[in-house]
């Protein structure tokens, strides 16, 4: 088990990639139309969390044009409701812990290629922080809500 990370929630990377303008990236998830979210990501066994954040930032985002800001001070959780829960979960998990990273976006829109691994998102914007709440799905919003209250003095 990971350090402080809760019991029965899978161990998963969140990043908040911020913009020069202070607007943070999005994408709309291929599966599911409409569900907007920040990269996230599983954490592969033998790696480290900020190891599967730069991983991540690769495969669904297309890019390792970023700066490491800020890691989250704790693990945050969220439940998954069952009806949602992946198949290959087995019931072993609740939902996910998240460690996050707030990243300095280096490059320009052309290095962003959503496209380049397994295709998490269909589409992808840069949005103000504070409507990222309303983007987002209810089960994760209070997620979002205490990222952007850690992250807030890079974002406003």
């Amino acid at each position: 088990m990971i350090e402080g990370r809760p019991e029965f929630y899978r161990p998963n990377v969140g990043l908040m990639l911020i913009a020069a303008d202070r607007r943070v990236f999005v994408g709309c998830r291929a599966k599911e139309p409409g569900a907007w979210q920040m990269p996230q990501g599983g954490v592969d066994d033998g790696e480290t969390p900020v190891e599967a954040a730069c991983r991540e930032l690769k495969e669904e985002v297309g890019t390792a044009k970023a700066l490491l800001l800020r890691e989250s001070a704790r693990w945050i959780a969220y439940d998954v409701p069952e009806a949602r829960r992946p198949a290959h979960w087995k019931g072993k998990w609740h939902g996910q812990a998240q460690k996050w990273f707030a990243l300095a976006f280096t490059g320009s829109d052309s290095d962003i290629d959503i496209a380049a691994h397994d295709r998490e998102f269909e589409a992808w914007q840069w949005v103000p922080a504070h409507d990222l709440p309303s983007l987002i799905v209810p089960f994760k919003r209070p997620v979002y809500e205490a990222v952007l209250a850690e992250f807030a003095d890079l974002v406003e």
